[in-house]
């Protein structure tokens, strides 16, 4: 029993120093973050290696004879299973995860309804980069202080059992890009043609660049997915009338980091051409016609 014992804690340490090795030999190799990504799935393989080994070692071990290892192998599987029911339907998410290609390290992702971007990819759990959310998506839990598309901070854990409760969202897996709209309200007494005109210039201006790396990227999804509809890559301007001004929302494709950065070049673009043809952005203004008549009672002290 103590020659097992001490057998098995040497084969151990081995596999553990093993593995040591290897990744830092890896790290030596893929050195840069060009080579994070490289680095990440070696550590996976090594990882995932070395637990394997360490099991099937520690078995021929501890169990003589097939026979004796199969029943141990069974009893084994069979208490393992029920104690561990969350970790193993973890493990099988990150399975999945990785057979159907759901997501990968560096994806910007919505799991568990934490989004960000996948900084990390474990066995039993995925490590979120969060980022906070638009003004539009305030009201979705959990609450943010951050008014865009960008990191607050935070690191957050999500266990890989999510991908069987709940949708996951990823924001650049097979088409890495986003479509916006920047709304403006207008004056009815202003033209509207001629904002319109602007916001149109000014998307082609700044999306030129994203409209031509998308359009492969459109014609790979067309490919490999049913699309009803042609989706439209080039800016368009949509109308609506209010009762208070005309509404012009511009639609619009980014690619799937820099958003906000884009939306805020974009505005300012478009302030500027509007202050050059000399119209102003529309905003909620209230006239008061008329007041009630007032009465106005006064209490003397003789006529308490």
């Amino acid at each position: 029993m103590f020659e097992k014992l001490l057998l098995t804690l040497g084969l151990l340490a081995g596999i553990v120093v093993v593995a040591a090795i290897l990744r830092t030999i890896a790290g030596v190799l893929f050195r840069g973050k060009s080579g994070d990504r490289s680095r990440f799935w070696i550590a996976q393989v090594i990882g995932i290696t070395a637990l394997v080994g360490a099991l099937v070692a520690v078995a021929r071990i501890w169990v003589a004879g097939s026979t004796q290892l199969t029943a141990a192998g069974g009893w084994l599987a069979a208490g393992l299973t029920i104690a561990l029911q969350r970790a193993i339907t973890a493990f099988a998410g990150y399975v999945i995860i990785l057979r159907s290609r759901i997501f990968t390290v560096g994806d910007r992702i919505t799991i568990g309804g934490v989004r960000g971007d996948v900084i990390a990819l474990g066995f039993m759990q995925t490590t979120v980069m969060e980022m906070g959310q638009t003004p539009q998506e305030q009201h979705d839990s959990p609450s943010m202080w951050v008014n865009g598309r960008q990191y607050t901070g935070r690191l957050v854990r999500v266990t890989n059992d999510k991908v069987f409760d709940s949708p996951v969202y990823n924001y650049t897996r097979d088409f890495p890009f986003l479509w916006g709209e920047l709304t403006i309200p207008v004056r009815y007494q202003d033209d509207y043609r001629i904002v319109e005109r602007i916001m149109l210039d000014v998307a082609v201006k700044h999306t030129n660049d994203v409209m031509n790396e998308a359009r492969p990227s459109l014609k790979g999804m067309r490919e490999n997915y049913f699309l009803v509809d042609e989706p439209v890559v080039e800016p368009r301007v949509y109308i609506n009338m209010t009762d208070n001004w005309v509404q012009l929302a511009l639609r619009y494709l980014s690619r799937d980091r820099g958003a906000r950065d884009l939306h805020d070049a974009m505005t300012r673009d478009i302030l500027a051409g509007m202050q050059q043809a000399g119209i102003g952005v529309a905003s909620g203004t209230y006239a008061v016609v008329e007041f009630p008549p007032v009465r106005v009672v006064t209490e003397h002290p003789q006529d308490r």
